[in-house]
């Protein structure tokens, strides 16, 4: 089961980055104008929202395993009408569909890995989920514009709809349930106020959203840097390479022993500060070299931070309410990313200063955390 479920959290991962070199020429292709088609793009991580809340609540329901199944499903059908799209209207209610699909999974996947965790005392295995998504990360854009480069763009649809559903079968046999049916009989919507008032959970759900909120300042105005001292879209993708496979170091390496020797929220706010400083960093570059210096010391931050706001979710839960805790947080989860690419947008236009903008934001969450964690006893 363990090394499959990392492989399940690949495939849910890959899903979301083999399209992102492909989707805005898709919409355009359609005939969608250049504002439709930025709504494409955003309202799968704002219907990821809906997913991520209504899968957390079922995947206390009804068991970890059967929504994870049950969500690939959908997904891989979902998937299949992409290349049914007519109009950019019909692909915008498609990724509406999708992203809600697609949300109820990673509560269910990383409920999963979150009770193996506390029940084994294995610290590791969040890190082992961010390598899986490091993976996706590193392969999927390269993959999604391999496979439209040489067929057609349905056809990236196709494939990740058939991996999906094969990967669902598999997932039958080889995935047992980790939530007696005892601990499903105590859920209520009603312990979603509790969630809310539980101020480890709410710390980590800050830092999800810190996190992708600089993440999507980095999709945004990565680019706009690297063509203004004097290189092409081709170094960006090397760049974002870069911190992903700087973090896939630590989180496969004898260096993950950080997550066993240090607390989570030890390790996740000093994460923040570490992206904090590759942030001022970009805000300076004015070289290629700079540049990689950032990527890297990123990529080191986020290792620091992805593993163990995941474990603070997993620590700060029972069996009982793990599922929708992680609907709460991946939630916040995907309101980073549009946070992240569109006030980046604003502020550029605004200040042309995105990165520090992003710098200045972190060492305020940070500062909110520390006073946070002030009522808390560990």
């Amino acid at each position: 089961m363990v090394k499959y479920i990392y492989f399940i959290v690949v495939v849910a991962f890959l899903d979301t980055f083999i399209q992102l070199p492909i989707i805005t020429p898709y919409a355009l292709s359609l005939g969608a104008s250049e504002v439709l088609t930025g709504f494409i793009v955003a309202i799968y991580s704002l219907s990821n929202v809906i997913g991520n809340v209504i899968g957390g609540h079922f995947v206390d329901r009804v068991g970890r395993k059967r929504i994870l199944i049950i969500g690939m499903f959908l997904v891989s059908v979902v998937l299949m009408t992409y290349p049914l799209a007519q109009t950019g209207e019909q692909l915008f209610i498609i990724r509406f569909l999708h992203g809600i699909a697609g949300g109820v999974l990673v509560p269910s996947a990383f409920a999963l890995i979150g009770d193996r965790s506390k029940r084994k005392g294995n610290q590791n295995s969040m890190a082992f989920a961010g390598a899986a998504i490091g993976i996706a990360a590193i392969f999927g854009p390269a993959l999604g514009g391999m496979l439209a480069a040489i067929g057609r763009t349905e056809y990236v649809f196709i494939f990740v709809a058939v991996l999906f559903f094969v990967s669902a079968i598999f997932g039958l046999k080889h995935i047992p349930e980790s939530i007696k049916k005892s601990d499903r009989g105590e859920v209520a919507l009603s312990v979603f106020l509790s969630l809310l008032k539980n101020t480890r959970l709410l710390q980590a759900s800050l830092i999800a959203f810190t996190l992708m909120v600089s993440n999507g300042t980095l999709a945004f105005a990565l680019p706009i840097l690297i063509e203004s001292i004097g290189f092409t879209t081709a170094t960006t993708g090397l760049l974002l390479s870069l911190y992903g496979v700087t973090a896939l170091v630590l989180f496969v390496t004898a260096l993950n022993r950080i997550y066993i020797n240090y607390l989570p929220r030890n390790l996740a706010v000093s994460g923040l500060l570490i992206i904090a400083s590759s942030m001022l960093l970009l805000s300076l570059a004015s070289n290629i070299l700079l540049a990689m210096v950032a990527m890297i010391v990123y990529g080191v931050g986020f290792a620091f931070v992805f593993p163990s706001m995941n474990q603070m979710v997993a620590n700060a839960t029972d069996q009982s309410n793990r599922g929708k805790a992680y609907g709460v947080f991946y939630a916040f989860f995907s309101i980073g990313v549009i946070t992240g690419s569109s006030f980046s947008g604003l502020i550029t236009q605004m200040f042309g200063l995105p990165f520090l903008f992003c710098m200045l934001l972190i060492v305020a969450i940070f500062i909110l955390l520390q006073l946070m964690n002030k009522k808390i006893h560990y």
